[in-house]
């Protein structure tokens, strides 16, 4: 097994990570090609990938928030941040780190 990957907190991380890169794979790629390449085949196979993504993000963010204790605020801000372009890669930078503790 990747030893990088061991804790909740770093599989919560790297999927912040994939979750990000999907979504923007998604609306930056898949969505122009069905709208204007009228090619729908590229949402479905991204739009599924990211929809695995990120019911493994939200599970992680859940999980995560219960071991280490974090606030609703926190969580609530993982969650709003998951479903902006760019948001993901800052939770992962910012609001993700070892060692923060409780709260926001």
């Amino acid at each position: 097994m990747l030893k990088f990957l061991v804790t909740p907190l770093a599989r919560l991380r790297a999927i912040s990570i994939l979750e990000g890169a999907s979504l923007l794979l998604l609306l930056g790629v898949a969505m122009p090609l069905k709208y204007l390449a009228h090619e729908p085949a590229a949402v479905r196979v991204v739009g599924l990938i990211h929809g695995v993504l990120f019911v493994a993000y939200v599970l992680l963010l859940i999980q995560n928030t219960i071991e280490r204790r974090w606030s609703a605020g926190k969580l609530g801000l993982g969650l709003v941040l998951s479903v902006l372009p760019f948001g993901a890669f800052y939770a992962e930078r910012r609001l993700f780190q070892p060692g923060d503790g409780a709260g926001m």
